[in-house]
């Protein structure tokens, strides 16, 4: 076995702590990992915090993870050791179903989560805040040289996470497109949508952010505590994708979309949230979710920033400094996405 050490929690209510934690011997077709950063995630704090329930402790969370091929399987054929490598939110799937098939693997029944999962090894994932991962090549992604590793981490889940749903839903020239929440993902939906050509609004609690907005791309900025907001720009958007991981009036917002519209939530509140459905009957309107991607739609993603020159923007801060940063997130205190130093996880 190969060991690795990791901050993780042991509890709902516990501050992280520094642990060893062992990787499986590589395998003919894995590769070993040494991870340079890790960024932090809005469900790293779900799961940590187990407010989505069957948290397995303890817990190293992390699945924005981005590092260097350190060794490899016999069998390996698509990395060498000193490739820049990432693992998103998956480590593996059932590599048989329908959904497998499609290169859609988030959905497959048998998908294995980078932590917290349960491996076909039988033991529980653990995830990127810590030293070394061992993966099956099949979902590692190469990470372009044009981008930088530390931004990197962050596009293996807020990045899929907003450019699946604008890939699979046209989004393009000639769409009006709403991003809701201009946080870890609504910056990174505007940059997105900017660069295919979509014209952008973002959708912001205040005016505070309004200047990064229009400099990630926004063409317009509102704000949703102002009443007026909503009566003014009723019926007006081709496409709305809300990234905010809290409740909010989906009726309201569902007002604010063209006939034939859809609304997509990639935010995943904690608390249930309701609809009218004559909110989508009347003008033929679409409530949706989504939620990653899968291996190949992650790497052309990864491309696409490359030729775009895309990049999240982030923190970088010290393991020590996790649980102060789950605190700041809630806060909305980031701009806009924290991203662990993997070089200090060793430190206690």
């Amino acid at each position: 076995m190969i060991t690795a050490n990791a901050r993780a929690v042991f509890g709902p209510t516990d501050s992280f702590q520094t642990i060893a934690i062992e990787r499986r011997d590589l395998g003919p077709k894995d590769i070993l990992i040494e991870i340079k950063y890790a960024g932090i995630c809005h469900s790293d704090i779900h799961s940590a915090r187990n407010e989505w329930g069957q948290a397995r402790y303890p817990m190293v969370p992390g699945h924005e993870i981005a590092g260097i091929v350190t060794a490899v399987g016999s069998e390996v054929g698509n990395f060498a050791i000193g490739d820049r490598a990432g693992i998103g939110c998956l480590v593996d799937s059932c590599r048989e179903c329908g959904h497998c098939h499609d290169d859609e693997e988030q959905y497959c029944k048998g998908a294995v989560y980078t932590y917290g999962g349960m491996g076909k090894d039988g033991k529980i994932t653990q995830g990127g805040y810590s030293t070394h991962i061992v993966v099956t090549e099949d979902f590692a992604l190469h990470i372009p040289e044009s981008i930088g590793l530390d931004v990197a981490a962050p596009l293996l889940c807020a990045g899929i996470t907003t450019y699946s749903p604008l890939r699979h839903w046209n989004v393009g020239p000639g769409k009006k497109v709403a991003v809701v929440g201009l946080g870890g993902l609504g910056h990174m939906a505007v940059k997105f949508a900017h660069a295919m050509g979509a014209e952008v609004t973002v959708l912001s609690h205040s005016m505070k952010k309004k200047d990064d907005g229009m400099l990630f791309g926004a063409d317009h900025y509102y704000a949703t505590s102002e009443a007026e907001t909503f009566g003014n720009l009723a019926g007006t958007f081709d496409f709305i994708l809300n990234t905010v991981s809290a409740k909010i009036d989906l009726d309201a917002y569902l007002s604010l979309l063209d006939v034939n519209g859809t609304m997509v939530n990639v935010g995943a509140p904690s608390d249930a949230l309701s609809i009218s459905v004559f909110s989508l009957i009347m003008q033929r309107k679409s409530f949706a979710g989504s939620l990653i991607g899968g291996i190949r739609e992650t790497q052309e993603m990864l491309d696409f920033c490359a030729e775009h020159g895309i990049a999240p923007e982030i923190e970088i801060i010290s393991a020590d400094s996790i649980d102060e940063a789950f605190e700041r997130v809630l806060r909305s205190d980031v701009r806009y996405r924290f991203v662990i130093d993997a070089g200090t996880i060793s430190e206690a």
